[in-house]
């Protein structure tokens, strides 16, 4: 049955019989999405008239609206699509068959542009054409018969759900272990006011889970928490997790070849589960950092990490200091200054800002009845948006070694440079004195960029918030002193100072072969083979792991999702062998890791020395992926069994 077939009639019948709502729908839709949904319904694919393609010209600071179509353009795509659509309504609303490989290949390409063959099975992934496309396509049963395999999960956020449920397609036994009291990791744990994300929703959902309702384009943090919530329920997933259970060590035996995974239960006991393999979805940003300050602990008053949000005080006209002017800040201050007494908030390097205007925006109600009503434009939204951030601005942040201006890494690093400039300029203009305070020094893409949509600026110029740029000297009963001398007063102290990334599987006690201690080992400097494999952990599998983090191109969901195919291949492979154990071999470790090191060196943020949660303790980057999302996808596609061991 196709996708087209499996929508509801009766609400796409009552769209194509309201005239005035169809109008209004296709004049609010994105185009580049539009065009190959309804050939794809329709099966005309005239509708992907190449003359009608969207240059997706990227600008330094924002892809240009409807992928960059002249406005002439725009009126011949719109007038085409409603064609089709009353052709369709006045045809009996017969839905086409799915595509073939040959016309699947004419839609990708419309949004796409002429690329090679080698993006195609990786956008079609994404595309989830067929549907679920990434399913493993095998069991345990078929490949070795008889056999058992069991399989601890750690974490119950984004990574730890695909886990759960790639393993489940397959019939492997699988526990999750999850510390919270719901599934949703990082998406239940920062409940704090403003909370969203900052990458387009559509694209930050799995590719065999796909949500057409979204309200925003950019979701709330509660709009997140209740999809992921919801995967697990449609999927079935809970019957496998168990909540309120937090991982303290997990132990290799070399005699057995299993692993002995302790958990402390919400009433302080502990239980120890046993199993043939452990995969850690812990994530990156899951451990609250808090400043290394003196006095940290003296304050009076109520002081709480964004990421565990004190909702039981009451900020109303009180005086509140916020530490730190990252991601939570630029979400948390907007939310609480109209609350506040007094608002003070320390920066310690400014972040580039990205102009977003439509950052907090519902979508319309037009378009969202489009993608409700018209079954296949949410799944082509979604891989236009995929599409648009493949590679994202990561040119942008590419150094060029034969480059030397000041502030920027290259000529394109330094033309986003000059944009980011000249949208700082437009939004603190009026006041230099913050200006001076909010401009970077450092190159664009050496640390994250923040969204954009007139309410931090318009926050810090609000009379009772003061931006301190001062370095914090130490925390007093009273308050924060500075550098200058200056106390300054507080009743409430706001730390939104990020997370311990680089400290992978923490505070976890992990004993691999021969009782190696992963933490002693890494000593720090977390690596993993693919991000995924450590030598001497035979059977011990990292999702989101040490350099696959994303932070200019691409969705840490697809990451994930990818690395899980991988994981799967390994543990296939382990069954057909008849074998029990897979361990990376360190030659191919050492030579990924090499080559991971290299490509950071060549990125902005791995020749800045600004601080940035990219970069561990030792300066390197460990959490970030340097290479196109492409590289990965080949990478790991199907695991090279020469790299391993298998005993």
């Amino acid at each position: 049955m196709s996708i087209a077939s499996t929508a509801a009639p009766a609400g796409l019948a009552a769209l194509l019989n309201d005239e005035d709502a169809l109008v209004a729908a296709v004049r609010g839709a994105e185009l580049p999405a539009l065009l190959p949904a309804l050939a794809h319904l329709t099966g005309d694919l005239s509708l992907v008239d190449p003359a009608l393609r969207p240059p997706l010209r990227l600008l330094p600071d924002r892809i240009e609206p409807q992928g960059g179509m002249a406005p002439a353009v725009q009126e011949r795509a719109r007038h085409r699509a409603l064609g089709a659509l009353h052709a369709f309504r006045d045809g009996g609303m017969v839905a086409a068959p799915d595509p073939d490989e040959a016309g699947l290949r004419t839609l990708m390409r419309f949004v796409s542009g002429d690329v090679g063959d080698e993006y195609l099975p990786l956008m079609a992934h994404e595309l989830g054409l067929p549907v679920d496309a990434g399913a493993p396509g095998w069991t345990v049963d078929e490949v070795a018969p008889g056999r058992t395999l069991d399989v601890i999960v750690i974490g119950a956020g984004v990574s730890g759900l695909v886990t759960a449920h790639r393993l489940g397609q397959t019939g492997i036994g699988v526990t999750v272990l999850e510390r919270n009291a719901d599934v949703g990791g990082v998406w239940l744990e920062n409940s704090y006011p403003g909370a969203r994300l900052d990458t387009p929703n559509f694209a930050y959902s799995f590719s065999f889970a796909q949500e057409p309702a979204w309200p925003h384009r950019f979701s709330t943090r509660a709009d997140i928490h209740a999809y992921l919530a919801g995967v697990a329920d449609r999927f079935g997933l809970r019957g496998r997790i168990r909540c309120g259970h937090e991982v303290v060590a997990a132990t290799f035996d070399d005699g057995t070849r299993r692993w002995t995974v302790r958990a402390r239960r919400d009433d302080g006991s502990e239980v120890a589960l046993q199993a043939d393999a452990v995969i850690s979805a812990t994530g990156q940003l899951n451990r609250p950092k808090l400043p290394d300050v003196p006095g940290r602990d003296a304050f009076a008053g109520p002081a709480f990490h964004t990421a565990r949000w004190r909702h039981d005080v009451d900020l109303t006209g009180r005086r509140v200091a916020v530490i730190g002017t990252g991601a939570s800040a630029y979400q948390v201050v907007p939310s609480i200054v109209d609350r506040v007494r007094s608002l003070t908030v320390f920066q310690r390097t400014p972040p580039w800002m990205l102009p977003t205007p439509d950052y907090h925006e519902p979508i319309p109600p037009a378009e969202r009845r489009l993608l409700r009503d018209l079954p296949t434009y949410h799944r082509w939204l979604r891989y236009y948006q995929f599409w648009t951030s493949v590679d994202g601005r990561r040119p942008f942040a590419e150094v060029d070694p034969d480059w030397h201006e000041a502030g920027s890494v290259s000529a394109r690093n330094a033309a986003l440079r000059r944009a980011l400039e000249a949208h700082l300029r437009r939004r603190f203009g009026d006041r230099p004195d913050l200006l001076a305070k909010v401009m970077p020094d450092y190159a664009p893409g050496a640390k994250r960029m923040m969204r954009d949509n007139r309410v931090w600026p318009a926050a810090l110029k609000r009379a009772h918030v003061e931006l301190v740029t001062d370095p914090i000297t130490r925390i007093v009963p009273e308050g924060v002193h500075t550098a200058d001398g200056r106390l300054h007063d507080a009743d409430v102290l706001i730390h939104a100072t990020g997370f311990h990334a680089s400290d992978f599987l923490a505070p976890i006690r992990v004993s691999g072969r021969g009782g190696r201690d992963l933490h002693a080992w890494w000593a720090g400097d977390a690596r993993a083979h693919l991000g995924v494999h450590v030598p001497g952990f035979p059977n011990l599998f990292c999702v989101f792991g040490p350099n696959t983090g994303l932070v200019i191109n691409g969705s840490i969901l697809l990451f994930s999702e990818i690395a899980v195919h991988h994981i799967l291949g390994c543990l296939r492979e382990l069954l057909t062998r008849g074998a029990r154990t897979v361990e990376v071999r360190p030659a191919a470790h050492d030579a990924y890791n090499a080559a991971v090191d290299a490509g950071n060196a060549r990125m902005a943020w791995g020749v800045a020395t600004v601080n940035s949660w990219y970069r561990n303790a030792a300066g390197r980057a460990s959490q970030v992926w340097p290479f196109t999302l492409l590289d990965y996808w080949r990478m790991v596609r199907v695991p090279d069994t020469a790299d391993f061991r298998w005993d």
